[in-house]
């Protein structure tokens, strides 16, 4: 009883909440600054955020909990990886494959921002900056392109021949700079197929354009006409 009415602020506590102050701000910076600008995805911002939050204290405090009564250091850390890559599969939609990139980055990063103690706090910016540093660059090198799956009903066009008619013709209808298109499934019964439609954003200097979140069509998706 006496502990919890004792509300001293421990050298413990201000070197946590030090540690979480450059974790989140490093996090903000990938996801804001590197992920955001692209994808504009407002409900993965919303979820990174959240779970470097979320991790970062359940590590630190299952650390120091262990080691203030005897336990484990490795243990802990295996239960604790095993409860945060678990938390990955609550998800109901598949998550497409850059977002799963940067949520396993943002997770590791909290991970090893929390668990660090016996890190001086250089080397922990410097480990931040590092990682920043590799992201930034994979993001400046390789650039997102712009997809759209869709369901398509004039399957004579896929013919390799007819490619340039094709994609005239789904310029006019998308409304899109349609650039590529790969064909997917075909089904002869209700002549339709599944194209995945690659395009340049436009009006976009900075080539945030859409991107669709959907990565396959399931079987409500397509038509039974």
């Amino acid at each position: 009883m006496h502990e919890l009415t004792n509300f001293n602020i421990t050298p413990y506590f201000i070197e946590m909440m030090i540690r979480f102050a450059i974790c989140m701000a490093f996090n903000w910076l990938i996801i804001d600054r590197l992920y955001y600008r692209k994808s504009h995805r407002r409900d993965f911002y919303f979820t990174f955020l959240l779970t470097s939050v979320a991790i970062f204290f359940l590590v630190f405090f299952m650390i120091f909990g262990l080691d203030e009564l005897g336990g484990k250091t490795s243990m802990g850390i295996g239960i604790g990886l095993f409860g945060i890559f678990s938390i990955m599969r609550y998800r109901t939609d598949a998550m497409p494959v850059r977002e799963m990139t940067y949520l396993f980055v943002i997770v590791s990063m909290s991970v090893v921002n929390a668990i660090a103690t016996t890190v001086t706090l250089s080397e922990i910016l410097l480990t931040n900056c590092f990682i920043a540093a590799v992201i930034w660059l994979c993001e400046r090198m390789l650039k997102i392109e712009h997809t759209k799956l869709i369901q398509y009903d004039r399957i004579e066009l896929t013919k390799p021949e007819r490619r340039e008619e094709l994609i005239e013709d789904l310029r006019e209808r998308l409304g899109l700079d349609v650039y590529k298109v790969d064909t997917g499934a075909v089904d002869l019964l209700r002549d339709m197929t599944i194209l995945k439609v690659y395009f340049h954003p436009q009006n976009d200097k900075e080539g945030r354009g859409v991107i669709d979140t959907k990565i396959k069509l399931d079987k409500n998706d397509l038509s039974t006409v």
